[in-house]
């Protein structure tokens, strides 16, 4: 398969160079040339997700050299469940659980997948240096979940860029506390200043040639691609047991997720309709209700991952959908602020017991809230995104008990951190890349 740019560029990129280049040579992102319809009653039953990962992405490793590598990589990176869980009979919906890796968060998936795919990766001929650099840009889930999976990795360098202030404790304990070839910077701004300048360095191609650089955010294909396995899995499961096909509310801020939902539906899975759940940064909804797309500087929530004011994926779902009214088409959006997120953590603990995180809670609460006419005769999966104990200082006054910390996370609170500060310039990170060079790092 080939893959093409979301500014529309002559020609096409192999998945190789999707991966490893992320951005297209004219500042797109990449989307396959076409998307595959796959027969749903072919793929594998159950919820073995490898081997549901494989079937489903078959079609967009086909040609690569890394074809025949995908079931390992498949095997190395989705060794962990994405059980669905029912929210009772109040609720009358279910929950995806997408938090049981080794950051408890839903990144680990498309992360893992694309450090174990970089692995199988060939050299690239026109880079002369001994490891490439892989660049993130995090809202908070996103750079841990990359550091996990690219911690140790042969001929590979980490750099995380995180804003300061702009994470939970715990998630700026996982960010920083890796060392060897990871190095945490923590940008003075917001997070869209962070993926700027991560956009401005993957830009700057004498930068990028010089450190091989890579992107693990979700503009990177890599790591999106991934992301429809659990949707496989969880519709198939769903559909095959009920004979209905589920829907999906999904927590968004850069919109990763929930394209990687729209095109699994595309692909032929049985999936009905899609909820983008979002915070206080209205982008998303606001583009949908008026049809003029309006990027802003992004505000501090009680969700800070999906503090996003111009999210990337919105190319990429613009691409898919052709306009405003094809997106409409594709996806409803609905706006939770901070009040309305405490209210979902407190009333879903006190109803179910079940402890939601502030990304879940956004979700939970367009549940609860859904028109019954939009509700009513359709079967509901609400995407849980993070575990709960990553934002135990805001989830704790409001429930009024202890979070309890599972066994991965608790084991990374407990190694020693550290952080660079630095401003959101490209000169600042140039500095920081050519003081420590490929093949250097730590």
């Amino acid at each position: 398969m080939r893959f093409l740019s979301t500014r529309g560029s002559a020609g096409g990129a192999s998945l190789e160079d999707a991966i490893q280049h992320a951005l297209a040579p004219d500042g797109g992102l990449y989307v396959p040339e076409t998307l595959p319809r796959l027969d749903a009653s072919a793929l594998p039953a159950g919820d073995n997700l490898p081997d549901i990962a494989t079937a489903v992405l078959v079609p967009f490793f086909e040609g690569s050299t890394l074809a025949d590598a995908l079931p390992q990589i498949a095997r190395d990176a989705l060794n962990f469940p994405a059980p669905v869980v029912s929210l009772g009979a109040q609720r009358d919906a279910s929950v995806l659980e997408l938090y049981h890796g080794p950051t408890a968060a839903f990144k680990d998936f498309g992360a893992r997948f694309l450090g174990a795919g970089v692995e199988h990766l060939r050299p690239v001929p026109e880079l002369d240096i001994p490891e490439r650099t892989i660049l993130c840009a995090t809202s908070g889930d996103t750079g841990s979940a990359v550091a996990a999976a690219f911690h140790g990795r042969a001929r590979t360098r980490v750099i995380v860029l995180y804003p300061a202030g702009g994470v939970s404790a715990r998630q700026e304990q996982q960010l920083t506390c890796w060392g060897g070839n990871v190095e945490a910077l923590r940008v003075r701004g917001t997070f869209d200043d962070c993926q700027r300048l991560a956009k401005a360095a993957f830009a700057d191609t004498r930068l990028s040639a010089e450190h091989g650089l890579a992107s693990a955010n979700s503009i990177n294909l890599g790591r999106l691609l991934p992301q429809m396995s659990y949707y496989a899995s969880a519709s198939l499961t769903h559909s095959r047991a009920t004979g209905r096909r589920p829907s999906f509310i999904v927590p968004t801020g850069n919109l990763g997720n929930a394209l990687a939902c729209v095109w699994a539906r595309a692909l032929g899975l049985p999936i009905d309709d899609i909820v983008l759940a979002t915070n206080a940064n209205r982008t998303i909804p606001d583009f949908l209700a008026t049809g003029a797309y309006e990027p802003r500087p992004s505000i501090a929530t009680l969700a800070s991952a999906m503090d996003v004011g111009d999210p990337s994926n919105m190319a990429r779902l613009l691409a898919f959908a052709g306009d405003a009214a094809g997106v409409r088409r594709c996806v409803r959006a609905q706006s939770v602020d901070d009040a309305a997120i405490r209210e979902e953590i407190a009333g879903t603990c006190r109803e179910s017991g079940r402890i939601a995180c502030p990304h879940t809670a956004t979700a939970l609460h367009v549940l609860r809230t859904m028109p019954e006419d939009e509700r009513a005769g359709r079967d509901w999966i609400v995407v849980a995104t993070a575990h709960p104990a990553k934002f135990e200082r805001i989830i704790e006054p409001i429930i009024g008990r202890t979070v309890e910390v599972p066994a991965t996370l608790a084991a990374l609170l407990d190694r020693p951190a550290h952080a660079t500060d630095i401003e959101p310039r490209l000169e600042a990170l140039a500095a920081i890349l050519r003081r420590n060079p490929p093949g250097g790092a730590a």
